[in-house]
Formats: C-alpha cells, structure tokens, sequence
C-alpha cells in the first residue's frame, strides 16, 4: 500500500501488487504486447517485475532509484518516515520486521536494468529532483545499455505532473507502437 491504496508498504507487496496486475491484463484483454510505466519507487519496482517477465516488451521509468541501499542502511529510520508519511499505517506492521528490512536489499534496480535488456527503456529524471539523485537514472541506463535517458532540467521528483515528462513518455509510447506494428 501507499497514500490511499490498502495496506502498508513493503516492495515485496508491490511486486506481488504488479505481477497480479500483469496476469489480470493478460488474462481479460490478451493485449499484443504489455509497456510498464513507473513513477518513483513504482518505476524501480517495474524494472524488477519487467526484467524476468518475457510479457513484458518495454518500460518507461520516471525518477526511478537504482538501489534501495539507502533505506536497507537504516530500515528502523525509513520505516519511521514510512509511517510519518502515511505508507504504513498499521500498528505493530511488520510482524516480521527482519524480512521486511532484508527486502530492502534484494530488490535491486540496476541489476534488472541489466536483465531487461535488450528489450527497450526509457529512463526519465529530473535535475533538480530532491528525492533521488539523477546518478540512479544513469546507473539504470548505463546498467541496460541502451535505455534512453532524458533528464529534464528544472524539473523535480514528480514527473508525472511535468507537462515536457508526459510529451516525452507518451512520444516513446507511439515510437514503441509503431516498432511492433
């Protein structure tokens, strides 16, 4: 869970959250190909579940992180500002408080950007993104080794409310369309 989804937050339950998604999609629509498109944690979350899904034919990430080191080095700390800005909302959530931190470290961006590859990526960062530094954007694009990068000048942590992020990301929609036709 996050803001006002169900549930507290754990990137084990985001995957488990994308991965029914994936099989809901292609069970009621048998779409020809399937793009994720992941904003923040979700866009790292896309690279992991995309990067050993075949399903998946391309992804577009917006601010994603490369790792998750920095919450895996104090997960009592990142658990509290978890709470503080409302993802975990449960009393006493995680009952088991050891896996939760350890999913922190097993979930690794840059080496499923890696495994993604060759299948196409856009990677989307802004420069004045005061959450995650624009060097995890050219880690996952250097990881791939032919994401396409674009960094967005003046642009901060929420890009999917920047005009110029959503022209760029639908723009790479049609180019990935018009190369499966």
């Amino acid at each position: 869970g996050c803001g006002t989804s169900e549930g507290d937050f754990s990137l084990q339950g985001w995957v488990d959250d994308l991965r029914a998604a994936i099989d809901h999609l292609i069970a009621e629509a048998s779409p020809m190909g399937i793009w994720l498109v992941g904003t923040n944690t979700g866009g790292s979350i896309a690279t992991c579940v995309g990067a050993d899904d075949p399903r998946i034919r391309g992804a577009a990430l917006l601010s994603p992180r490369a790792d998750f080191d920095d919450w895996a080095a104090q997960p009592r700390r990142f658990l509290e500002h978890a709470r503080e800005i409302g993802a975990v909302r449960t009393p006493g959530y995680p009952k088991a408080y050891d896996e939760w931190a350890r999913e922190l470290r097993r979930f690794r961006p840059v080496d499923a950007a890696r495994r993604f590859a060759p299948r196409p990526l856009l990677v989307m960062h802004g420069d004045d993104d005061e959450s995650v530094p624009t060097v995890d954007a050219r880690r996952l694009a250097d990881a791939h080794g032919s994401a396409e990068l674009r960094v967005i000048t003046g642009a901060g942590h929420r890009l999917r409310h920047d005009p110029r992020a959503i022209a760029l990301l639908l723009g790479w929609l049609d180019r990935q369309k018009s190369l499966t036709v």
